[in-house]
């Protein structure tokens, strides 16, 4: 009963400590986006709170902490104040699993990948609680939009992962990562020879988390805040640190699936006298630094041009890719590592 006791205690501290280093880390992300998008504009971006603007975040969450809640008399107000809790807690439990290292994870569980997929699929229903809660026809009508969105595109990013599957041989996330370790560096690990997923990847990750140029809970006609219109205070400000933590997972994704995780990009002294740790976050920040160039340069797509992007391109391209990838490995007999 001691050790259970243990255990459960050293978890929980853990946990705890993960939770407020990420946290701390997506302000940090948040003022990063705002600072590439100002540099695109030409602009200095927030400079004022603190050397350089760095507690700009931090006042932000004070802003919204003091100011008053405001819930429509209309409302459903249970669900109108449960939907953005389940946004964040969601977001924030996908990390449970994320490995920056090898043991480096809350639960290194053998069913990782089934995990995330799990848990970002039901981030739908904070969109969709929110809509319908609001009892107004514009977030229902953006509730309706992102859910669609959401879902179509998570079809792309589930066969992507099959084929990552398929070359590592595991649906654990470390068991992927070293998988990709090989004399060859950053050239042996999945990117390259999976190009073609790695790109679906990456656009359907833009439009799994609502980043431009696919923010289309906020439409053209209506330039409203989605289905957060009705929101304010803390409130909206979860539904943003959602939608950031869900962006920081998409990145942390994206390396452990095709750019090794927390391998040396250059398998060689003195590159891996490096801690893993700091090549897994160098990496996440590199494709967070993507995700916001896309932001800072990509105009908006229309609707149906989204639509079509994730049916009738990434969808059949990602299928092909599937019989491709299985048709070779069978071919030329190559077993996966981690089978």
């Amino acid at each position: 009963m001691a050790d259970i006791l243990l255990a459960l205690l050293l978890t929980a501290i853990k946990s705890v400590v993960l939770l407020v280093v990420l946290l701390i880390c997506v302000a940090f992300i948040l003022l990063a986006d705002r600072k590439i998008w100002a540099a695109v504009q030409l602009r200095r971006g927030p400079n004022v709170v603190g050397p350089f603007g760095l507690l700009q975040s931090f006042a932000d969450l004070l802003k919204f902490v003091f100011k008053e809640p405001i819930i429509p008399s209309g409302a459903s107000k249970g669900i109108f104040l449960l939907a953005p809790l389940v946004t964040c807690i969601l977001a924030l439990a996908a990390w449970a699993v994320i490995p920056l290292q090898a043991g480096w994870a809350i639960a290194d569980i053998n069913v990782g990948v089934l995990y995330i997929f799990a848990i970002s699929s039901l981030g739908v229903y904070g969109v969709i609680m929110a809509g319908w809660a609001s009892n107004s026809k514009y977030p229902f009508l953006a509730a309706l939009r992102c859910a669609a969105q959401m879902v179509s595109y998570e079809v792309s990013i589930g066969f992507v992962i099959i084929t990552v599957l398929m070359c590592a041989g595991s649906l654990n996330l470390t068991s992927i990562v070293q998988a990709q370790d090989t004399r060859l560096g950053f050239l042996g690990w999945y990117w390259l020879p999976l190009f073609p997923m790695f790109v679906v990847f990456f656009v359907s990750a833009l439009a799994e988390t609502n980043r431009p140029p696919f923010d289309l809970m906020e439409a053209e006609s209506e330039l409203v805040a989605g289905f957060m219109v009705e929101y304010s205070s803390t409130p909206y400000m979860m539904f943003m640190l959602g939608e950031y933590v869900a962006v920081v997972t998409m990145c942390a994704l994206t390396t452990i699936l095709f750019l090794g995780g927390w391998l040396s990009p250059i398998p060689f002294i003195p590159f891996t006298w490096i801690p893993g740790p700091l090549w897994f976050v160098l990496k996440v920040c590199l494709v967070f630094f993507m995700f916001a160039m896309v932001k800072a340069m990509v105009p908006r797509y229309r609707y149906d041009q989204l639509m079509r992007l994730g049916w009738k391109v990434f969808l059949p391209i990602s299928l092909f890719m599937v019989v491709v990838v299985a048709a070779v490995l069978q071919i030329f007999g190559w077993a996966p590592v981690g089978g």
